[in-house]
């Protein structure tokens, strides 16, 4: 029922910036974001949290990205940003945007993905 569409992935050279946009929507009813957030997958590796933020702007951040990536977030507008600066080769991975959602019509609360975005840092 909720859709997530990210958009800003690319290809970027080391050092480089990226700005990561996540918009949540839905059909037929109405919704409130509890905690969006971003994961990242490289090939061959687990899932990990790169950045959370709660709908009261608690923000959370995986260590390797501390002091590069900032997330922000608009309960309201149900859209999330990541910002990612000073770009490494590491950081190449598919970007999941994640919902944790309340739909009241259905009383679910519910997390949901994007399609994922690729991010490819070239050294």
């Amino acid at each position: 029922q909720v859709q997530l569409v990210e958009s800003g992935g690319g290809l970027v050279q080391a050092g480089g910036s990226l700005r990561l946009s996540c918009a949540a929507s839905k059909s037929g009813g109405i919704f409130s974001i509890n905690e969006m957030g971003w994961y990242r997958q490289a090939p061959g590796k687990q899932r990990e949290l790169v950045a959370a933020i709660t709908s009261g702007g608690t923000t959370t951040y995986a260590d390797s990205v501390k002091g590069r990536f900032y997330i922000s977030g608009d309960s309201a507008k149900k859209t999330v940003a990541l910002q990612m600066n000073s770009l490494k080769p590491e950081d190449t991975a598919v970007y999941y945007c994640n919902a944790n959602v309340w739909e009241p019509y259905i009383r679910r609360r519910s997390d949901y993905w994007g399609q994922g975005t690729q991010v490819t840092v070239s050294s």
